[in-house]
């Protein structure tokens, strides 16, 4: 593995409602994912997320594993519904109790927080009143985080603000497959503007709260490259870069939006004046999640997205390409360049990045180990951080400034629509009875981390 700089962050993400189970106790609310798992054909296995792994009980055996890995930094959430319930009014002072009984045992470990502020899991009554479609949800947003640093202000210095607002658009609004489950195509562009101002609200409120606590947003972003030189899948590319990737980042780094023109729009919906001030409100990092690249071709006739109007339709990988257990395509040299793009299109304007997800599911057996013990021998994970790892080396090397790398994911967990059916974990979950077992994967990547720290 190539020498990463000194300093690099190393690390491991989850996300609250993923891992936390636990979804009625000590007042926690129900969220948009509550809901959303009930209704019956949203989940592909039929599950839902009331244990998970357990980790709401079971956190002092999440922070004993990243010790054991020698992790720097652990990027968790903080859990909107369980710090406040219903989405206003006052704090839920046990949700905000167990946070800071989290946070300071992660300090006696020796690890930093890297706290993610929202990670989609809205509480249901803003979405009954609007969810991110109304702008009263960005200011919601934003009073929860006070509540937030209030208690743990004083304790965590790095936060994100949100995670992915592009997959609550996209997935989430616009074609239905996660919650909310609306689908609204092009009418859902309102929840980008309101998801950013959000963004922007939080970090005018952190910047007040501490004049040393690090702030960023994290963003999914993907290498969108055309199915074919042909010049119909070339414009299709563009379009689906549009609104994949810039609409969410330009705001943010450049204060405007990119131009929505060939999708029949002369004006952001929901931009006010002086918001794009709020959003664009200086980041000390950037967060860049990714897995894969997208591939994109013309609409094919017929197809849903050429009935909605969309000129663009992604579609798979070339012949021979291989893939994780999601189909999502393994081209590490993709992660490099999509990395390079960031640093060549925005400049100076680009924080330091740090990659806050980045990672692979497979199916993971349990078997036998030479000593008896369970085991999981999951050498296309390994393969796949391998290239990953040193698709980041090759782009600092490039001059993108990255300082640090937090796998996907420490523990095997909810996966959203599609349940329990992948597992991303460096820790295999039995989801029955809470057992965590060691994958190979997470020796390969505790030794890699133990190298790079000396």
């Amino acid at each position: 593995m190539p020498r990463f700089p000194q300093g690099f962050r190393w690390g491991a993400a989850t996300a609250a409602f993923q891992i936390e189970g636990a979804t009625t106790a000590d007042g926690r609310g129900p969220s948009i994912w509550d809901t959303f798992t009930a209704e019956p054909g949203r989940v592909i296995d039929g599950s839902n997320a009331e244990t998970a792994a357990d980790s709401y009980r079971r956190w002092r055996d999440d922070i004993a594993l990243l010790g054991e890995l020698g992790a720097t930094d652990y990027r968790f959430s903080i859990s909107w519904p369980r710090v406040q319930p219903g989405g206003s009014g006052a704090a839920n002072a046990a949700g905000l109790d167990h946070y800071e009984r989290f946070v300071d045992a992660l300090a006696e470990a020796g690890i930093a927080p890297l706290a993610t502020l929202y990670h989609w899991d809205l509480p249901q009554p803003l979405e009954d009143a609007g969810g991110w479609l109304v702008r009263d949800t960005a200011e919601r947003y934003a009073e929860s985080v006070g509540l937030v640093l209030d208690r743990l202000g004083d304790r965590v210095g790095r936060w994100v603000t949100l995670n992915e607002p592009a997959m609550t658009t996209l997935e989430g609004y616009a074609l239905g497959t996660q919650a909310p489950g609306r689908t609204l195509m092009l009418g859902a562009l309102p929840t980008v503007h309101h998801q950013l101002l959000g963004h922007g609200l939080a970090v005018a409120a952190i910047r007040a709260a501490s004049g040393t606590a690090e702030v960023g947003i994290t963003n999914n972003h993907t290498l969108v490259v055309p199915a074919s030189d042909e010049p119909a899948d070339l414009v299709a590319a563009v379009a689906f870069d549009l609104v994949y990737n810039r609409i969410f980042i330009d705001p943010v780094l450049t204060g405007a939006y990119p131009d929505l023109s060939a999708f029949g729009l002369d004006a952001f919906p929901g931009l006010e004046p002086g918001d794009l001030d709020t959003i664009a409100a200086p980041l000390d990092f950037y967060g860049v999640n990714s897995y894969n690249p997208t591939y994109v071709a013309a609409p094919a006739e017929g197809s849903e997205f050429a009935l909605a109007g969309l000129p663009f339709e992604p579609v798979g990988p070339p012949a021979g390409t291989p893939v994780t257990g999601f189909d999502w395509p393994v081209v590490p040299e993709a992660f490099t360049e999509l990395l390079v793009s960031l640093r060549r299109d925005y400049g100076d304007a680009l924080p330091p990045v740090v990659i806050t997800e980045n990672g692979a599911s497979y199916v993971d057996e349990v078997v036998p180990g030479p000593d008896g013990e369970p085991a999981v021998h999951d050498v296309e994970r390994i393969d796949y951080l391998d290239g990953h790892l040193r698709a980041v080396a090759a782009a600092i090397d490039r001059g993108v400034d990255v300082r640090g790398y937090f796998l996907w994911s420490l523990i095997d967990n909810f996966e959203w629509a599609q349940g329990y059916t992948q597992r991303f974990g460096l820790v295999h979950v039995d989801f029955e009875t809470g057992e965590r077992t060691r994958k190979d994967a997470f020796a390969w990547y505790r030794g890699v981390v133990a190298d790079q720290r000396g």
